[in-house]
């Protein structure tokens, strides 16, 4: 079964799919020689129904192959943004790095696969846009309003609540 992963790579089409279908390889298939399973070689393939079918039955949509390439890297280096979106979609680790500190995202750009790029960098926009908005959140009570600071926060933020608007005269009487 090894040898029939093996010589399945990036550019093989759709009949080495069918014959890695009929061969009952598991979705986690043990590594090839470069440590590909299935979920990569539809992704590099720009299959996107063999992806989804791979995805829905329990693929590891982030499991790195020898050259640290996630299924999401296989998409972006043959530019298949169906592909990439559907493992946006699952949430797929758009941060992952190869071996050599690359993102898919950095793929893309590379490649010339200008769309697929964008589409990345607008995703990790949106995620960090998410996270930063996260850890504000935990400013705020469960209800998603802002929690009143205490006293001594309000002083050393130079935040001050509702002051008495009396004023004093200059002989302490007040009006």
């Amino acid at each position: 079964m090894g040898s029939m992963l093996m010589m399945l790579d990036c550019s093989s089409e759709s009949d080495g799919l069918s014959l890695l279908l009929e061969s009952g390889t598991g979705v986690n298939a043990p590594a090839d020689g470069f440590g590909q399973s299935p979920v990569h070689l539809a992704a590099c393939g720009g299959h996107a129904f063999f992806l989804l079918w791979q995805l829905q039955t329990g693929a590891n949509l982030n499991q790195q192959d020898c050259h640290g390439e996630a299924p999401i890297h296989k998409a972006a280096r043959v530019g298949s943004l169906e592909c990439l979106a559907l493992l946006v979609a699952t949430d797929a680790r758009i941060d992952l790095c190869n071996n050599d500190g690359q993102t898919a995202e950095d793929l893309a750009w590379a490649f010339g696969f200008l769309e697929c790029a964008k589409f990345l960098t607008t995703v990790k926009n949106t995620q960090n846009m998410k996270l930063r908005e996260q850890s504000s959140y935990s400013l705020k009570d469960n209800c998603g309003l802002p929690r009143e600071a205490s006293a001594g926060q309000k002083r050393a933020c130079g935040i001050m609540g509702p002051t008495n608007m009396k004023r004093k005269r200059s002989d302490d009487t007040t009006f």
